[in-house]
């Protein structure tokens, strides 16, 4: 018998049993992978969470009357009583991690909010990551980690900070500069671990702290019920008992019928972990839930690869490519947030760029001028002119929509999609491109046109909870016992991103709302 069971052990999962193992709870992690981290341990590892003592640590000022006006601006359909539970605890949260984890964190300097222009947003940003992760305070378990989404080579570790200057390794002293300091990294004293692998590392080093026992392999198959509230979860034939339950277990992307039922898409596009099939989200939904937000994911812009999905996250802000349509023509600021980018596709889409493009910029993780290889034909076209091209992809619109945009480019002023305009359009593009650094035009034989899918870093749609995380039913009455937090449940981000770390920053503070409201803990 157990106080809590967590079922889930990513970001939100651990943070959730951190708080009630703190708390002197009886806490049990289950975790259907061979591996803990889900896709926290795939991810960037940033946490976007507005006033928090990191940001006020290096001088960047921000307030909660900021955040609040922010949040209700993009994220105005989501319950406000949501929003506030998330922008009110999200500083403790972070607070507490720091306390009872070896984790350390930076504020990623400059990393714009997604909607800097927006009221309450912040150009200069409010995202933290988590500093280098030494892999000797987790001992013999960190074998037991969730690979990296993209693996690097062996010693080689890269921060959200350093990818931002490694784009512009060609193009910029920093970069140069930057690519020597990862360099560097690997003489210093033990294995150093970054992003999403530093942040799911630390945590499970907190909860080995409080004797925390994570048990992978355990596929959680059913809730159990007694007295008319959640009081534990089926394992195959086996019952484990607790009082409280967390859902925790991440999205669906990998479930092809929930995904066919609910966006009219499969499974190949995402890069979420392959253990998330909506196994928490549907055992809620038996128990009598309500969902929201089905039809939604983290959509990114994706390169389909032979290997798998490329999530395209700096490559389409640099200056000398164009996104077009079906026919050829733009129809979307290529530098635009990336989920917004994904809502403004409608079928077939491609990412036009010049050999100058390819001189200059690393892409899909091929340094600047290496060939692409020939393995990729089936997503890359390459011609001699832009007519060629142009016949080639079938896009009759493309060499009137280029030489627009090469108008433009050279102008410096995109009128037609304001692509440059924004702060966060600039974090990726190459400050030494000029007048924009997000604009350049397509001059330079052969031409590429790539195909782009709507990929995913995972869905957002899940189970509702209130502001305390528990879960609710249609009539908004709550399921006793039962929580939910990251994205098996429906987000408090709701259809919009606010910034770099928005899925990992609500996840952890409502994952620390379940622990507290669990405990009847204080921030």
């Amino acid at each position: 018998m157990y106080d809590v069971i967590v079922v889930g052990s990513g970001a939100a999962g651990m943070t959730a049993a951190l708080c009630t193992a703190q708390h002197g709870l009886r806490t049990l992690v289950i975790e259907k992978a061979e591996h803990f981290g889900g896709s926290t341990a795939r991810s960037g590892g940033g946490i976007w969470v507005p006033n928090n003592h990191v940001l006020a640590g290096a001088g960047q000022a921000d307030s909660p009357e900021l955040a609040a006006t922010y949040l209700e601006h993009i994220a105005g359909d989501v319950p406000a009583e949501l929003r506030e539970a998330f922008l009110d605890a999200g500083p403790a949260m972070l607070a507490f991690v720091c306390a009872h984890t070896p984790l350390k964190f930076r504020w990623v300097r400059e990393y714009a909010d997604y909607y800097p222009e927006a009221p309450g947003g912040q150009p200069r940003g409010r995202s933290v990551e988590p500093l280098p992760f030494n892999t000797r305070l987790l001992g013999e378990e960190i074998k037991d980690l969730e690979p990296p989404y993209v693996p690097t080579p062996a010693g080689i570790v890269i921060t959200q900070t350093d990818y931002r200057w490694l784009t512009l390794i060609g193009r910029h002293p920093r970069g140069l500069l930057t690519a020597a300091k990862v360099f560097a990294r690997r003489f210093l004293p033990g294995r150093r671990l970054t992003m999403g692998q530093a942040l799911a590392a630390g945590l499970r080093a907190g909860l080995k702290a409080q004797n925390v026992e994570i048990r992978l392999n355990t596929a959680m198959t059913d809730l159990h019920y007694e007295n008319g509230r959640v009081a534990g979860v089926v394992v195959g034939d086996r019952l484990i008992t607790a009082t409280h339950v967390v859902l925790a277990s991440g999205g669906f992307e990998h479930n092809e019928q929930l995904r066919k039922q609910h966006q009219d898409i499969g499974t190949e596009w995402t890069v979420g972990a392959l253990a998330n099939t909506g196994d928490g989200i549907e055992a809620g939904v038996r128990a009598g839930a309500a969902t929201g937000l089905m039809d939604e994911a983290w959509w990114g812009p994706s390169v389909p690869l032979p290997r798998g999905p490329y999530f395209l996250l700096a490559e389409r802000s640099l200056p000398g490519c164009v996104l077009v349509d079906g026919t050829g023509r733009r129809f979307v600021n290529e530098a635009a947030p990336y989920i917004d980018v994904v809502h403004a596709m409608t079928g077939k889409t491609w990412l036009v760029f010049d050999h100058a493009y390819r001189s200059r910029y690393p892409f899909c993780g091929l340094p600047p001028r290496r060939p692409l290889p020939r393995r990729w034909q089936d997503a890359v076209l390459t011609a001699p002119s832009l007519d060629d091209l142009a016949q080639q992809a079938d896009l009759p619109e493309l060499t009137e929509t280029v030489r627009r945009f090469n108008t433009l480019a050279v102008d410096g002023d995109d009128t037609d999609f304001h692509r440059g305009d924004s702060a966060y359009d600039r974090y990726y593009g190459d400050p030494r491109n000029r007048p924009n650094p997000n604009l350049a035009p397509l001059m330079t034989a052969p031409f590429y046109a790539v195909k782009i899918v709507p990929g995913d870093l995972g869905t957002k749609g899940g189970l509702r909870t209130d502001s305390r995380a528990r879960v609710l039913r249609e009539d908004g009455s709550v399921i006793e016992g039962l929580y939910a937090a990251g994205n098996t449940s429906a987000l408090v981000m709701g259809h919009t991103y606010a910034g770099a770390g928005a899925t990992l920053g609500p996840a952890m503070t409502f994952g620390y709302l379940a622990g507290l409201d669990i405990t009847g803990g204080t921030r």
